[in-house]
């Protein structure tokens, strides 16, 4: 058994699966650092001094009495929250995501050459018009020499 899954573990797919993964989660780590660090910031700055991060619902307050400043001050606090901002920062990782997959799989298709259509196997005689094989040097039907 364990040869067996030794030799399953081995095999192309397997090792190629296991690189994309590694490679999708450290491109991940990359979309997350552009939305956090790149996009965000200035998209808060346009709605007003806005950090998405700290967008957050209180539902039930924690040890001590709020308002909480933070995200960190609350959870410090151990008030219990819907994070919303953080969601709005995931919608739009995904979407960089999503969009990169798509320019990718779009691009590998582009790359891919065309199937070219299979050779005829039959050809038409030019005297009596009916299908012969293409190898064929005398016609079945009318014998005449092709």
């Amino acid at each position: 058994m364990l040869k067996e899954f030794r030799e399953f573990a081995m095999r192309g797919s397997v090792v190629d699966m296991a690189v994309g993964i590694i490679i999708g989660a450290a491109f991940g780590a990359i979309v997350k650092s552009l939305v956090d660090d790149v996009l965000m910031p200035p998209i808060g700055l346009l709605l007003g001094q806005v950090d998405f991060s700290n967008l957050f619902a209180v539902l039930r307050e924690g040890a001590t009495a709020g308002p909480y400043v933070s995200l960190a001050a609350a959870k410090a606090a151990g008030a219990v929250t819907i994070n919303y901002g953080l969601f709005i920062n995931s919608i739009i990782s995904f979407v960089i995501v999503a969009f990169a997959v798509f320019m990718l799989i779009r691009s590998l298709n582009r790359l891919r050459k065309a199937e070219l259509p299979p050779a005829p196997a039959t050809r038409d005689c030019p005297h009596c018009c009916t299908a012969i094989p293409v190898a064929a040097t005398r016609c079945p039907n009318c014998t005449s020499q092709l």
